[in-house]
């Protein structure tokens, strides 16, 4: 018999419960994201968001599923990385229904969940995966028991670095789509600051760059068109490093900023070039959303990862490679 999965997600803006089963069915995946009038993220209105909209989200996921909240077998949440106010929102309601519930908590590393998602999708077994999002660059590879992280951001992420260029030109957040769009409409490239540090890459010295030709009046198409085709020219790079590296034949997309068209051409081009299949992760789950959580959550139930609610605290720093992935050999 099927086991069924509650996920709640809560690292940063967004706040979603999805429900999965081990079949690989996804019930349902419901989400809502702060969108702020100006600047960007604020953990303590981000926080209020989760407690203020989490209980509904969570009551129209089972709804879209069909199901009692007493048909659950486990809950997940995610325990980190992320913002500690939102964070700490999401485990208190996650422990509160696996009291309720009298069903095994499993907190589950959000990056690792974006990883695991993917795989779920695309039925991949051991990518290379390129994970882009408003908090993390990463180029993360499985090797000796960990997912390893090959190379990642000295500085800001891009999902972060479009979002504040965004914001000093005018756009509103999430800026990514349409800096995405109005580098479609230009032309021509002004070169931009390509800061590849071995396998590590930096984004600020782009930003000023960036910031400096909309002080001087370039197009901003021409602007959006140059940062596209520099930020995402250097994740070409380390990935194609990090495929010829590991031999692995596999390249995954995923994350919020897998939704971007150029970026999976250049990472399509990489993978074509050394014989290896590709997927990005279809935008409903390429997001921040509970069914990564939940399917994540079943892969770690099933390997025995569990924990007690007294030692359910939750880790704004944890990273990528500081987990044990005991379900995987």
């Amino acid at each position: 018999m099927a086991l069924i999965s509650l996920g709640l997600e809560g690292t940063a803006h967004s706040f979603g419960a999805g429900i999965v089963t081990s079949n690989g069915e996804v019930l349902s995946n419901v989400w809502d994201m702060l969108l702020p009038k100006e600047g960007g993220i604020h953990p303590r209105e981000a926080s209020q968001h989760h407690a203020e909209l989490g209980p509904d989200i969570i009551s129209r996921a089972f709804d879209e599923a069909g199901i009692s909240p007493n048909e659950i077998d486990i809950v997940a949440f995610s325990r980190g990385p992320g913002l500690g106010p939102c964070l700490r929102v999401t485990a208190t309601m996650a422990r509160a229904i696996s009291l309720a519930l009298k069903v095994p908590l499993v907190g589950v590393n959000h990056c690792v969940a974006h990883v695991e998602i993917g795989c779920f999708e695309s039925g991949f077994d051991d990518p290379v995966t390129v994970y882009v999002s408003g908090g993390n660059t990463q180029i993360i590879a499985f090797a000796g028991g960990r997912f390893r992280t090959f190379g990642e951001t000295l500085d800001i992420a891009i999902g972060n670095m479009l979002d504040t260029f965004g914001r000093i030109v005018g756009m509103r957040f999430p800026a990514g789509p349409i800096v995405e769009r109005q580098a479609k409409e230009g032309s021509k490239y002004y070169p931009l600051p390509y800061s590849v540090k071995g396998m590590d890459l930096s984004y600020s010295g782009m930003l000023t760059a960036a910031k400096k030709l909309y002080d001087d009046g370039v197009p901003l198409e021409d602007i959006c068109f140059s940062v596209q085709e520099t930020a995402f020219g250097m994740l070409g790079e380390i990935a194609e490093r990090a495929i010829a590296h590991t031999k692995k034949r596999e390249l995954l997309l995923t994350g919020g900023v897998a939704r971007n068209n150029r970026l999976t051409e250049i990472l399509e081009g990489v993978a074509a070039r050394h014989g290896a299949q590709f997927h990005r992760v279809s935008p409903p789950l390429a997001g921040d959303q509970g069914a990564m959580i939940a399917w994540t959550g079943l892969l770690q139930h099933q390997a025995g990862d569990h924990l007690e609610v007294s030692e359910s605290y939750v880790l704004p720093k944890w990273r990528t490679d500081a987990q044990d992935i005991i379900w995987r050999s």
